[in-house]
């Protein structure tokens, strides 16, 4: 229409607000699951809920920033990634180990539960946000290298979740609350290659979403805190693992991701001056 100019995603506007208000209400939706199912007898009909809410929301704040094609593209990409290396990991061994799935996870789509699928997804973007804090625009394999690593950390909590929980076991059992050090060497390797896919559609410049960087803390928090206090029996090695490995991203990622929005704003005694003149007529300044 003449005269009208659409809002481009990532650059302000009703529509990118919309949006980073569903993707916070995702990740409040999340957080709220994921501390009842810290409490109920039964967390598994959860588990889906909390990573699809996860998912929802980091789509939409990849979509406030990049717009809707990006974030639908990297969503996409990082969830194919992740069944793949689940459904040859899970008939051949490679790259994790042996393991399987249990049929208590559902829906399944060729023996991988869906709900794996938007975990490798929501935890991949979250994490590829939290290397684009760190790692400045440019240097894409330091950028794949520091994404796979914080995404492979939280697997020091899923991992063990996952097997207290009885969603699917270890053929050999492992040295790691009964998880295998290969498990970690291929989340790694599976990490790297989501990271390497994701980037170039993402394309995050100097300033990633700190909606995304936040869900990333929000989760070390959450699982640092079930392991330690709320889940039945406690297992206080996972909870200090877990929070350690993910606390080394997490904390420069969150400061970082402040200190360029501080940079970014005017200063407060520039906005009042702004605000100050904005309250006389022109002829009187």
């Amino acid at each position: 229409m003449r005269g009208r100019r659409a809002v481009e995603p990532g650059r302000g506007g009703p529509g990118v607000d919309g949006l980073v208000v569903a993707g916070a209400g995702c990740l409040a939706g999340m957080v709220a699951a994921q501390v009842a199912s810290g409490v109920v007898s039964d967390p598994v009909p959860l588990t889906g809920p909390v990573v699809g809410l996860l998912a929802a929301g980091t789509a939409c704040f990849v979509a406030s920033r990049r717009g809707f094609g990006r974030a639908a593209g990297a969503v996409g990409a990082a969830a194919a990634v992740g069944y793949a290396a689940e459904s040859v990991g899970m008939r051949t061994g490679v790259p994790f180990g042996r393991y399987a799935y249990t049929p208590v996870l559902r829906p399944q789509l060729g023996g991988v539960p869906v709900a794996v699928l938007g975990a490798w997804a929501g935890m991949g973007l979250a994490s590829h946000a939290v290397a684009a804090a760190i790692v400045p625009a440019g240097r894409r394999a330091a950028r794949v290298a520091v994404g796979a690593a914080a995404l492979t950390a939280w697997d020091l909590f899923l991992d063990p979740q996952m097997v207290r929980q009885g969603l699917w076991t270890w053929a050999d059992g492992g040295m790691y609350r009964g998880v295998p050090v290969s498990n970690f060497a291929g989340w790694l390797g599976v990490s790297a290659l989501l990271m390497a896919v994701v980037e170039p559609i993402v394309e995050w410049g100097p300033d990633p979403s700190g909606w995304l960087v936040g869900a990333y803390g929000v989760m070390a928090g959450m699982e640092t805190l079930a392991f330690a206090a709320v889940f039945d029996p406690p297992d206080r090695l996972v909870a200090v693992t877990g929070g350690a490995a993910m606390g080394v991203f997490a904390v420069p990622a969150a400061v970082l991701a402040i200190r360029r929005r501080q940079a970014a704003s005017p200063r407060p005694a520039r906005r009042r001056a702004r605000r100050r003149a904005s309250r006389w007529p022109a002829w009187r300044r």
